[in-house]
């Protein structure tokens, strides 16, 4: 299901707030650890952190 966007800014020293409606949908709270990449040309992936660890020990990456 694709939700309705929230704008945000990059600040000078390079952080993101991401919205709290936001991060509810995607069943994060503030405090939560998570892992940021790139996906391409003005894409980034945000994962909780245990998420990308334990599909990196399924895939036999680590």
């Amino acid at each position: 299901m694709i939700r309705e966007p929230a704008e945000t800014t990059v600040s000078e020293a390079g952080t993101v707030e991401i919205p709290l409606g936001v991060l509810a949908e995607a069943g994060l709270s503030p405090g939560a650890d998570i892992v940021v990449y790139s996906d391409g040309d003005g894409r980034l992936v945000i994962r909780r952190k245990d998420d990308a660890i334990r599909d990196l020990l399924e895939n036999g990456a680590l």
